[in-house]
């Protein structure tokens, strides 16, 4: 399984750039463990079922390996072994997320993918306190829709940490 994501709705529909709902956001929902959450539509570049990866030796556990995705080789993140969600499984809904960031393609590994959902700057709250039992460094906050609540991801700063290992910095 892999789609290609339009990350603009509008011109999907037919509509000028900008057009519709002022100032919302669109989200890639995905589940992993009993959470949803949502990362940056504009990020995704595909999605794809997940196959065998070829692993590297002394890579962290949350790398799960490499894959060739049309010449391009892609380093690919189990998201729940990132997030210490216990022992990921493999089956039918398991989906990699392929992202660009920063010019750099990588997959990330989730238990499921739910839809696109538009938020309004208003239905986005901000993640608790630094202090707090989470870790809020790469969330952008809290996002509610009707009985939904998705947990927010930076997936540029998330990606781009130093713990992941996958994008060096260049000092200007």
């Amino acid at each position: 399984m892999h789609a290609t994501i339009n990350a603009n709705p509008t011109a999907a529909a037919g509509l000028p750039p900008g057009a519709g709902v002022a100032k919302s956001l669109e989200f890639l929902s995905f589940t992993l463990g009993q959470e949803e959450y949502g990362i940056d539509i504009q990020k995704v570049q595909e999605l794809r079922g997940y196959d065998t990866v070829t692993r590297i030796a002394n890579a962290p556990a949350h790398i799960k390996g490499v894959v060739n995705l049309r010449g391009v080789i892609v380093p690919i993140i189990d998201m729940r072994i990132k997030f210490n969600l216990g022992v990921p499984t493999y089956d039918q809904f398991t989906v990699v997320i392929i992202l660009n960031i920063d010019s750099r393609v990588m997959g990330m590994v989730v238990d499921s993918v739910s839809d696109v959902i538009t938020l309004a700057q208003e239905q986005i709250k901000a993640a608790p306190e630094r202090g707090s039992l989470l870790d809020t460094d790469y969330l952008i906050g809290l996002g509610t829709l009707h009985e939904r609540m998705l947990i927010l991801v930076d997936i540029d700063k998330l990606m781009s940490s130093p713990e992941m290992g996958l994008i060096e910095r260049v000092a200007a």
